[in-house]
């Protein structure tokens, strides 16, 4: 199962991609009806979930989108929980929850940052929800815990998700373009600009939150003309970023309709 999803990720066809990774996330559910407890099949469902979401649903189906999310958060969840303390500190305050965190270890960083991965896109696809919106300084603690401890897991993941997560709110609801542009900038600076998907969310989130519409075209400009070889391994995520640059410039017309000079305040 390991190497399937290894393999994945180093596929080019985004076709045969979705339908294999749809596969193995239905293989993975058959396995943990007979061992629901395995945290190892727990971690690749939550994984899976999550990158199935972004990848493949969001930019064609929200609800189905939030399904999915809701799916990555919840089997991530499974192995949390198992730790009593971050369990009781669940439903208590930011303060409490963070106490809970801290229980963990650099060894929990990856199951911790794929469980915010899926909790925050939720919350980021259901803005109109005050229970939902009332939980992202949790998903913000988790990955903050993910940088404290291995800042450069997945590419630099926890900067990438913090700078979307502060770049494309407002600031009435937490949004941040100052913070969200240091984000990104670390990101790029720990995968060295390979992992495209940084570039993607840049474009998506701080730069049209600033207008900044020459940031927003350097950034895709960047994803259209690097190669997806140039990291193997992310070889997938490389060509997702690719189709959804494509059909972020197609919206560049309605992102940016501010006439020059009136923009607002750019907070770079």
């Amino acid at each position: 199962m390991d190497d399937g999803f290894n393999v994945i990720n180093e596929e080019e066809d985004l076709g045969i991609a979705e339908v294999s990774i749809a596969s193995n996330l239905k293989l993975l559910e058959t396995i943990l009806r007979s061992d629901p407890e395995n945290e190892h099949y727990l971690f690749l469902a939550s994984m899976g979930y999550s990158s199935y979401a972004l990848g493949f649903v969001e930019d064609d189906s929200i609800e189905r989108a939030r399904l999915f999310y809701l799916r990555g958060k919840d089997y991530g969840m499974k192995i949390l929980q198992k730790n009593k303390i971050f369990k009781e500190a669940q439903g208590k305050s930011i303060e409490e929850f963070t106490k809970g965190l801290n229980t963990f270890s650099n060894n929990d960083v990856p199951i911790i940052f794929w469980t915010a991965v899926g909790w925050g896109s939720y919350i980021s696809l259901t803005l109109t929800d005050p229970n939902a919106i009332a939980d992202l300084p949790k998903v913000e603690a988790m990955m903050k815990f993910v940088i404290q401890h291995d800042a450069s897991y997945f590419y630099g993941g926890g900067h990438f998700f913090l700078g979307t997560l502060f770049g494309s709110r407002p600031k009435l609801l937490g949004g941040d373009p100052v913070l969200s542009k240091e984000h990104f900038d670390k990101c790029i600076e720990l995968n060295g600009g390979k992992f495209l998907l940084t570039y993607v969310y840049y474009a998506r989130s701080y730069a049209v939150q600033t207008q900044d519409k020459e940031l927003f075209e350097k950034c895709l400009t960047i994803v259209d003309t690097t190669s997806i070889d140039i990291l193997p391994q992310a070889r997938l995520s490389n060509a997702i970023a690719k189709k959804k640059a494509a059909l972020l410039r197609e919206k560049l017309d309605d992102l940016f309709d501010i006439p020059n000079g009136d923009n607002i305040e750019n907070e770079k």
